[in-house]
C-alpha cells in the first residue's frame, strides 16, 4: 500500500493522504455501503456489466466515467457510487464500486 500510495511516481512520500485515498477507494464509506440493483447490469443487453469487466481486465480506470455514464442510463441513482466511478483520482484494482458491479468479494 506504501508503494502504491507513492506520489504519482515521483518519489515524494505521501504516506497519511495517498494511503487514506487509497483505502477509500478500495472500501468505500464503511457508514455508507451500497447495494447495486442487478437490473443495471442486465440493461441493454448487459452494457453495464460488459463495460465494467472490460475496464476490470484491461486496467482501464481511466474508461470509469463511461461507466457511470451506462449506470446512470440504466436507472442507477446511487450519487456515492457515480461520483467515484467520475472521480479524477486513481483507481486501482480493488476499486469498491467496480468490484460492486463485477460481484466480487
Amino acid at each position: 500500500m506504501h508503494y502504491v500510495a507513492r506520489d504519482g511516481g515521483s518519489g515524494r512520500d505521501t504516506d497519511d493522504l495517498g494511503q487514506a485515498n487509497l483505502i477509500r477507494e478500495i472500501l468505500g464509506n464503511p457508514l455508507r455501503q451500497g447495494s447495486f440493483d442487478s437490473a443495471w447490469s442486465r440493461w441493454a443487453d448487459g452494457t453495464v456489466f460488459k463495460i465494467a469487466q472490460a475496464i476490470y481486465d484491461l486496467r482501464g480506470f481511466g474508461n470509469l466515467p463511461i461507466l457511470a455514464d451506462a449506470l446512470e442510463e440504466a436507472g442507477c441513482t446511487h450519487a456515492e457510487m457515480l461520483s467515484h466511478l467520475r472521480s479524477p483520482g486513481a483507481h486501482v484494482p480493488g476499486c469498491w464500486a467496480l468490484d460492486l458491479i463485477l460481484g466480487k468479494d
